[in-house]
């Protein structure tokens, strides 16, 4: 295997406490994909961990507005929650990130948040006032932000040098939402709302027991003493920082989905078993685009793929923006897979190559923050008097303007040639 070039501010030859300057260009520095070859054979709890955690995800998290409208909230109450989850999770992502980097305590810090997060959706389940479901969500939040972070950053490490092999044990997350939300949605038309917690709790309970067995040999041993320094070169990195700024607005347009695509629906008279099949729609148009992703970062490299998913992303916001018969939502949820799975897989790569050693958690964790933190948390605060002011429609074509921008923005950003190594 040949020597690939790292940016210089990722240096695995440096010292631990000590990183070469940065390049006078920031954004100067080389793709690098990896060669083409099979992800090793033990991923068995990888992929277990992944098809859990996301089948939990699928039973609670699309209905939680829905259940918030059934406990007598308003708009502005729902958008407080909603917002408020990613908000603290922008925080706890990489606040758990670099706990687990810095102590070397990765496993223990899953488990913990696993098991927190539990609990916490326990209690949501039992809350009643607006103030009681604001606490458990703070809980709820502060436990689930660093828990796809950890788990990437370990399968990462297991693939080694086949690191373009992550999107074939990521889908794996995919066919468990999938799967959870076809089989949920015919029993909360029958039997309510109350059916997502247990499943949710049901699931995540499995998804602890299996990642208890998930290997988390997390390289960078001896990168401890040089943590904070690393911390500084990568919020130095000014193209790890475009990275974060896309995922920022990609983040804050799935924010909305996620949180108020639902009532949009209802809203046009939808029943809440085509609400589970637009779920399906959704993940299932992943499967292919994780498959395909490390072909795709070998033949096209990151920042063609990240700008590709910003391009769809504005088409399906644009998309729901025209959305009349809610029947429509299946095809134009098809979309997300080939802007969401696309932009994921590439930006864990990007991630992934710009952190330093031992910061690989953190990395993840600070990509993973700002989209499903920040931006989530922007999308879910002004979603809901947003639709209260100028209706779902006018919500949804925004989003799509304000992606176009960003792709603009990140095109621009990132024009220059670039030069593309592979392994051989």
């Amino acid at each position: 295997m040949s020597h690939v070039p790292h940016l210089p501010d990722s240096d695995p030859a440096a010292p631990p406490a000590v990183y070469p300057p940065l390049a006078p260009d920031p954004f100067a520095g080389v793709e690098v994909v990896d060669a083409p070859a099979a992800p090793p054979r033990n991923m068995a709890a990888s992929k277990g961990v992944y098809f859990f955690y996301y089948a939990a995800l699928a039973c609670l998290v699309p209905f939680m507005s829905l259940y918030y409208q059934e406990q007598g909230l308003n708009g502005t109450q729902i958008g407080i929650l909603a917002g408020t989850i990613p908000l603290v999770t922008w925080v706890s992502a990489p606040f758990w990130g670099g706990i687990a980097d810095a102590r070397k305590r990765h496993r223990a810090v899953l488990l913990l948040t696993i098991a927190g997060l539990w609990a916490a959706v326990l209690a949501l389940y039992f809350a009643r006032s607006f103030n009681g479901m604001l606490a458990t969500v703070i809980l709820y939040a502060f436990f689930i932000g660093p828990i796809v972070p950890l788990v990437d950053n370990a399968v990462l490490t297991l693939l080694g040098d086949h690191k373009a092999g992550y999107g074939r044990v990521r889908l794996w997350g995919s066919l468990g939402w999938g799967l959870a939300a076809s089989l949920l949605g015919p029993v909360l038309e029958r039997a309510g709302l109350g059916w997502s917690f247990y499943g949710f709790l049901g699931f995540m309970a499995i998804n602890f027991v299996v990642a208890a067995r998930l290997p988390m040999h997390i390289s960078g041993d001896g990168a401890r003493p040089a943590y904070r320094a690393g911390l500084g070169v990568l919020s130095r990195n000014g193209r790890f920082l475009l990275l974060l700024l896309a995922s920022l607005v990609f983040g804050l347009t799935l924010g909305v989905l996620l949180s108020y695509q639902f009532l949009f629906l209802d809203e046009l008279g939808a029943g809440r078993a085509l609400m589970a099949w637009s779920l399906t729609a959704a993940t299932l148009s992943e499967v292919p685009f994780w498959f395909l992703s490390a072909g795709l970062l070998r033949r096209f490299g990151t920042s063609r793929m990240i700008a590709f998913a910003l391009a769809i992303a504005t088409v399906r916001n644009l998309a729901m923006g025209a959305l009349v018969n809610p029947w429509w939502v299946l095809p134009i949820n098809l979309l997300h897979g080939p802007s969401f799975a696309v932009l994921w897989a590439a930006g864990v790569a990007d991630a992934d190559a710009a952190a330093p050693p031992g910061l690989g958690a953190t990395a993840q964790g600070l990509f993973s923050g700002m989209m499903f933190g920040l931006g989530s948390a922007l999308g879910g605060f002004l979603g809901g008097p947003a639709y209260e002011a100028i209706g779902f429609a006018a919500l949804f074509r925004l989003l799509g303007w304000v992606s176009l921008g960003m792709l603009v923005l990140f095109v621009a950003a990132r024009r220059r040639p670039r030069r593309l190594v592979t392994n051989h």
